[in-house]
């Protein structure tokens, strides 16, 4: 773990560590003057402040990490709901209901996934969504601002229509809509914390903090370490400023950071358990798009 240099921030603080060091060393070489005039720190100011500091930085992480477990949260609940509702296709309507009428369903359900992490990710979803869906549904979705809306929209539409058939009766419809209005829950939760960021104001005054007290330490600790200093110093500017990082990460969840949520591989775990409940092969995309059409 020492040594582990993928997904760590340290790579976006080696500048910043850099430049704290090379500040660090001219201190210690002018003896914590400037000018002729003497910085007046001890540690124990710097001791007091930095504890206060830490419940400040310890109270940011714990907001952007309660961002981030409440996107997985939601994502584990889609996983579960669009696993309910594959099964519900699969079983509940008629055993005189065409294939090619449930794979219809399917193929709006298993790309409702990625039309989320697109909108999330605010880019273009149209090729995951034209090898996933028949043309008909694709020219419907591809027109929406919202497309997991319109994909919930196509779903309680077949619902309805399969009911209208005799094809299920209206306590299955009702669980059926139970499943939908759960998706539409998880789509309005992870459009509330991709829309409803920590608060700008606050991150500066948190962001200044640590730099200014990063800056001022090498003043309290040059009399006592001499030499030793800048390396103390990056070393605990390293904590401080790693902490502020990777709050600064993971409270935008829906990313494409390194240590922000894989909803490239949960998209393709939803699709895989929906396509086994449905007994349809992965690779098979284009022969179930033709079994709908025909």
């Amino acid at each position: 773990m020492l040594f582990v240099w993928h997904e760590s921030v340290l790579p976006r603080l080696l500048p910043r560590l850099t430049i704290l060091f090379i500040l660090s060393l001219v201190i210690v070489y002018f003896h914590g003057m400037i000018f002729s005039f003497k910085i007046p720190l001890n540690p124990t100011p710097l001791t007091l402040f930095g504890f206060v500091l830490a419940l400040f930085l310890g109270f940011r992480n714990n907001v952007s990490y309660d961002r981030f477990w409440e996107g997985r949260k939601l994502w584990g609940a889609l996983l579960n709901h669009t696993r309910s509702l594959a099964r519900q296709t699969m079983t509940l309507t008629d055993s005189n209901t065409a294939n090619a009428a449930k794979l219809e369903f399917i193929s709006l359900l298993r790309s409702f996934g990625y039309a989320l992490k697109h909108q999330l990710r605010d880019t273009d979803a149209n090729d995951d969504l034209k090898t996933r869906l028949t043309e008909k549904q694709f020219a419907i979705v591809s027109q929406g601002q919202y497309k997991p809306i319109v994909l919930t929209k196509l779903m309680g539409e077949w619902i309805q229509k399969t009911r209208e058939e005799n094809k299920i009766d209206s306590i299955q419809q009702a669980r059926f809509d139970e499943n939908l209005d759960a998706l539409t829950d998880i789509v309005g939760g992870c459009e509330r914390i991709a829309s409803t960021p920590i608060p700008y104001t606050y991150r500066v005054l948190l962001h200044r903090t640590v730099y200014i007290y990063c800056f001022l330490l090498p003043f309290g600790l040059v009399d006592s370490l001499q030499w030793l200093t800048p390396f103390i110093v990056v070393f605990i500017a390293y904590t401080f400023v790693a902490f502020e990082a990777i709050a600064d990460e993971i409270e935008e969840p829906f990313g494409t950071e390194p240590n922000d949520l894989a909803l490239s591989s949960m998209c393709e775990m939803i699709e895989a358990t929906i396509c086994e409940l449905a007994s349809i092969p992965l690779n098979q995309t284009q022969k179930v798009k033709q079994t709908i059409i025909d």
